[in-house]
C-alpha cells in the first residue's frame, strides 16, 4: 500500500471540501434547521457503507452530537428495518426499498437525504423521485460527477475531487459531521432563546 498516495488523496478531498463546499454545506444546514424547526423530519438512505453513514447521520441528530443535553431532532435512517427491506425486495424489487418508505413516512416539509458515492444507486434514485413527487426537499451526498442524482436532487453536495469510493466516503463523513454540528448548534441556540 502506498501510504503517501492514500493520504495525499484524502487530503485533496478534505481541501476540496474546505475550499469549495463551505457555502453549499451552510445552505443545506440552514435548510435542515428550517425544516426541523417547522416540524419536519429528515429521512436518510444509502447502500453499503452509505447505509452505515445514513444510520450515523440519523443517530447524531436523534441523540446528540457535541452539545450535551441537546434535544433530539427527528431523523430516520431508511436502512434499518430488515423486515421492510426484505419484504419489499422479495415482493416487489430491491430498487423500491427506500421509495416505499418515503411514500409511507414522507410529508411535505420533510427532507430526504440520499447518499450515493456514484450518484447512480437505483434505489436512492427512486427514493428521490418519490420524495420529489411528495413535495419533500431532496439532498444528495454524492461523489465523482454526481451521476444521475446530481440533477435529480434539489441540493447536491458532491465530492467531485475524487472518483475513488473510499475517499468519497471519507468526504461524506466530514460533510455529515459538519452538517450535524451546524444543525445542532443553530437549533440549540433557538431553544436557548425560547
Amino acid at each position: 500500500m502506498d501510504w503517501d498516495a492514500l493520504l495525499g488523496d484524502h487530503l485533496k478531498v478534505i481541501e476540496f471540501i474546505r475550499t469549495e463546499m463551505r457555502e453549499p454545506v451552510d445552505r443545506v444546514a440552514q435548510l435542515l434547521v428550517e425544516r426541523i424547526d417547522a416540524g419536519g423530519k429528515i429521512l436518510i438512505c444509502g447502500n453499503g457503507g452509505s447505509a452505515a453513514d445514513a444510520q450515523h447521520f440519523a443517530c447524531e441528530l436523534v441523540n446528540q452530537f457535541l452539545i450535551k443535553g441537546s434535544r433530539p431532532w427527528p431523523a430516520l435512517a431508511l436502512t434499518t428495518d430488515s423486515s421492510i427491506l426484505t419484504s419489499v425486495s422479495n415482493d416487489y424489487e430491491a430498487a423500491l426499498v427506500f421509495s416505499k418508505q418515503v411514500e409511507a413516512f414522507g410529508q411535505p416539509g420533510d427532507v430526504l437525504i440520499g447518499i450515493s458515492t456514484s450518484g447512480n444507486s437505483a434505489n436512492v434514485v427512486k427514493a428521490v423521485e418519490a420524495a420529489t413527487e411528495r413535495g419533500l426537499d431532496t439532498i444528495g451526498l454524492l461523489g465523482g460527477d454526481g451521476g444521475a442524482l446530481q440533477t435529480l436532487v434539489d441540493h447536491p453536495l458532491t465530492v467531485s475531487a475524487s472518483s475513488h469510493v473510499p475517499r468519497i466516503q471519507e468526504g461524506h463523513l466530514v460533510l455529515i459531521h459538519a452538517l450535524c454540528e451546524q444543525v445542532e448548534y443553530d437549533l440549540h441556540q433557538r431553544d436557548s432563546k425560547n
